[in-house]
């Protein structure tokens, strides 16, 4: 056995025992011999050898989509929808990696997504299909014809992703978003929640559509949301508000003025 003195470690006590390295404080004995891994720290033991730690990589959340632009032709092959809009759905489904109900928010990617669809006098559809077949998500527009006004009355999807337990499926026919009027195009640059079913929510951003009566393959004059009105009203209240306070201090200055040559006679 061969033993060398080594400088001291302060209170610790280390014993690794793949070869043996004994350490003592001020005075280390080392010795070699084959035996079981430890570590002594202060008299108290604890296994030295590491263990591996999983930990579940954190849920990131999507960040704005892409804004994609789709259309459907008509009988006759002109265009008789135009749409432009990003797309984002909220989605909840079980999984099989995670074994629980989970929601996913997943954008709709418009370079790898196929529009197609349908016209007739009140009503009009537009389907897009993504993932090779494996997410259909189909938007139905109805008009009034008495009133000339459109809105979006149905939404449906089939989701059939890897993680999926089982295919998803959801349909609303009793929807009243999107509203227009017929020959114009409806606009909102603000993010809406279309609430679909239980199950399913759509986000939608910098929306423009035109179900009906258009002209070319371009979209008609825009009827713009409420969101989009009310964000412009803002800075419109705050302009009054402001010219307003700037008209009350002039008109203060300018009684306190008239005051103080009030105050003067002529001699």
């Amino acid at each position: 056995r061969r033993y060398h003195y080594i400088e001291p470690c302060r209170n610790h006590v280390f014993i690794h025992l793949s070869l043996l390295n004994l350490h003592l404080c001020n005075t280390a004995l080392i010795t070699e011999q084959p035996v079981a891994a430890a570590v002594l720290h202060q008299g108290f033991a604890t296994d030295a050898s590491p263990r591996a730690q999983t930990t579940a990589a954190p849920h990131k959340e999507p960040g704005r989509p892409e804004k994609g632009s789709y259309h459907v032709n008509g009988n006759n092959g002109t265009i008789c929808l135009l749409a432009s809009m990003g797309l984002q759905l909220n989605i909840t489904f079980n999984s099989v990696s995670q074994n629980k109900t989970v929601q996913e928010v997943v954008n709709l990617q418009p370079n790898v997504t196929n529009s197609s669809g349908s016209c007739d006098s009140d009503s009009a559809s537009l389907r897009l299909t993504t993932d090779g077949e494996k997410t259909n998500l189909t938007f139905v527009f109805t008009l009034n014809s008495t009133s000339n006004k459109y809105h979006l009355s149905e939404v449906s999807l089939s989701a059939a992703w890897p993680d999926m337990k089982e295919p998803v499926s959801a349909r609303n026919r009793s929807l009243d978003y999107l509203r227009g009027t017929l020959g114009y195009s409806y606009m909102c640059r603000e993010k809406q929640i279309l609430n679909v079913a239980k199950d399913l929510s759509i986000n939608t951003f910098q929306v423009q559509v035109q179900p009906f009566d258009v002209t070319g393959d371009r979209f008609g004059a825009a009827e713009e949301c409420q969101l989009d009105e009310d964000d412009m009203l803002i800075p419109i209240i705050v302009g009054a508000a402001l010219a307003g306070l700037v008209l009350i201090v002039l008109l203060a200055y300018l009684i306190g003025r008239k005051r103080s040559h009030a105050g003067y006679q002529t001699i």
